[in-house]
């Protein structure tokens, strides 16, 4: 677990306790996971909301669970730029374990649902957001379970198959490879502990234009306003086949996704939790039990000074996109990137430039049919 001393700094938890290679990126201020952010903000409110701290530090790093990336992928890594800006793979898991069967049978294996890449600005007032459409098919590089398997790189593997087959280290990995960007951190959600932790937070409000009914994801809505508690949240973040004028695939999935991101940011910011002590507590409470980093993330501290950098953006200070897709031609069931295209998204990420509009003007993957459908 990482180092509680951090915390007696956050402005220098960048440089010296979050990253163990104690190089990258010394930053400025504060908030937002896109699921992950907002769950950082949410420990960072608990820890500034005073009483307790000593129990509260206690509870909350027992709830945390870590990876350790960088032992796992050592040194043939992209360059670690030290611009001030920082790269975070956020990913909802798919197992079928334990609680979350109610979704399908456990293979043995979690997949990766969600992929995104949060790519937070130097100077951390705004941020961009690279979807990865799961059916992707991409060159899967080399990997090693956490049993030390070695499991062979793939062409034309699905994007999501790297998770399955080797966890966050080679999902990891693959995004470095597809991206040439180095990933500061990486945080795991997994269905129950988002399901629990829209809960906690009383729901999120949307509103729907057209009627949403999926018997596959459990969701059943009409057109109009809704507070959709943790079963119903789910259930809009995985839906692929219950959007009318959708596609019926992982892009029109995926534009969902960054609707709701952006209600639940605004729902967190709007909901007053300084206010209330014991409803802050539980949140936090639930928050890091739902999810799992890298281990330079795995503490309080570590979060608290990550969310405190992160403070200053705000929904509309994010740009979301999806990476640049064609349809694949042998297999119209899943997507290709587009070369030029998303090279021109993954130069702007690593040069701290707005991802420009042409390089998703013929994509696919902002297409999926469904961007009106919620707000």
């Amino acid at each position: 677990m990482a180092d509680d001393s951090r915390a007696a700094n956050p402005a220098k938890s960048r440089s010296r306790g979050i990253r163990a290679t104690g190089r990258r990126r010394k930053g400025p201020t504060r908030r937002r996971r896109v699921l992950t952010i907002t769950i950082c903000a949410l420990v960072s409110c608990v820890l500034l909301g005073g009483a307790g701290l000593g129990y509260v530090y206690f509870k909350l790093n027992g709830n945390l669970k870590g990876v350790d990336i960088n032992a796992a992928l050592g040194k043939d890594r992209p360059k670690d730029n030290d611009d001030g800006s920082m790269d975070i793979l956020v990913m909802g898991s798919d197992s079928r374990a334990g609680a979350n069967g109610s979704y399908g049978t456990d293979e043995g294996n979690a997949r990766s649902d969600t992929a995104m890449i949060v790519h937070i600005f130097k100077g951390h007032k705004k941020a961009s957001v690279v979807s990865i459409p799961r059916d992707t098919l991409v060159q899967r590089p080399d990997c090693t379970t956490k049993n030390g398997k070695n499991v062979p790189g793939q062409r034309r593997a699905m994007f999501n198959t790297a998770f399955e087959v080797g966890g966050p280290a080679c999902a990891v990995k693959t995004v470095e490879s597809m991206s040439g960007i180095r990933m500061d951190h990486f945080v795991e959600v997994d269905f129950t502990g988002f399901k629990k932790l829209i809960d906690a937070l009383g729901g999120v409000d949307i509103t729907t234009t057209k009627p949403i009914h999926d018997k596959k994801s459990h969701l059943d809505l009409e057109p109009g306003k809704h507070t959709l508690n943790g079963e119903n949240a789910l259930g809009l973040v995985r839906t692929r086949h219950g959007v009318p004028g959708g596609d019926g695939s992982d892009l029109g999935r995926i534009q969902l996704q960054q609707t709701f991101i952006k209600a639940l940011m605004n729902q967190v910011k709007n909901i007053g939790l300084l206010s209330n002590p014991t409803k802050l507590y539980g949140i936090a409470d639930t928050a890091t039990k739902a999810i799992t980093t890298d281990t330079d993330l795995n503490s309080v501290n570590a979060l608290m000074g990550l969310a405190k950098e992160m403070g200053g953006i705000g929904s509309d200070s994010i740009d979301m996109v999806t990476l640049p897709v064609t349809y694949d031609k042998k297999d119209p069931s899943r997507v290709l990137p587009l070369d030029k295209q998303s090279r021109q998204v993954w130069d702007a990420l690593r040069q701290d430039q707005d991802i420009p509009k042409d390089a998703i003007k013929d994509s696919a993957g902002d297409k999926g049919g469904t961007a009106s459908y919620v707000k």
